[in-house]
């Protein structure tokens, strides 16, 4: 029999200095019988780096054809396209043909960077391909926060993001592999 997915109520603030973006957002998020609590929460962020009034989570793993987390304009076109993990460059190629903008958050330590060394000369040609990486350490303690009914306040400032629940902080310190033009 089937898993069931989790259901995670999130209430997220995020202070975005770096865009002028101050929200909160109150998202239901089913976490995947196969996510892991770290993937849960990288989710999260990816969510607050992008945040938006018209940015949404999707069903994620449980859907190839969908990006983790999507940007639709008013009239239906795909503006932003979010994937977490380490997409193949098939994927990659063609995320950058429906969207806008595509962003890719690589996490895993040392195999998200094999995967980068294996991928980055074949991304050279998608102007709209961005990919930002999160060092595992920051990732692994970012999953002890996870909880089924999370107040997280996110702060961004100058590319850096304090991420605190209750009296629990972690920071985080991406690293830009690919610029999107």
């Amino acid at each position: 029999m089937a898993q069931n997915a989790t259901i995670y109520k999130v209430e997220l603030s995020v202070s975005d200095m770096d865009r002028h973006y101050y929200e909160t957002h109150k998202l239901t998020i089913a976490k995947h019988p196969s996510e892991t609590d770290e993937r849960l929460m990288i989710r999260i962020v990816a969510f607050a780096l992008n945040a938006h009034e018209h940015l949404e989570m999707t069903k994620g793993l449980s859907t190839d054809d969908e990006p983790d987390i999507w940007q639709k304009s008013l009239s239906g076109e795909l503006d932003v396209w979010v994937a977490l993990g380490l997409p193949s460059e098939k994927v990659i190629r063609q995320s950058c043909g429906k969207a806008g903008k595509v962003i890719v958050y690589p996490y895993g330590g040392r195999t998200a960077d094999m995967w980068w060394d294996k991928i980055k000369t074949s991304t050279t040609r998608f102007a709209n391909l961005q990919v930002v990486s999160f060092p595992e350490d920051d990732t692994l303690a970012l999953a002890k926060l996870a909880s089924r009914a999370m107040k997280l306040q996110i702060n961004i400032q100058d590319g850096d993001i304090m991420i605190g629940v209750g009296d629990s902080i972690v920071n985080l310190s991406p690293l830009t592999w690919k610029q999107a033009a």
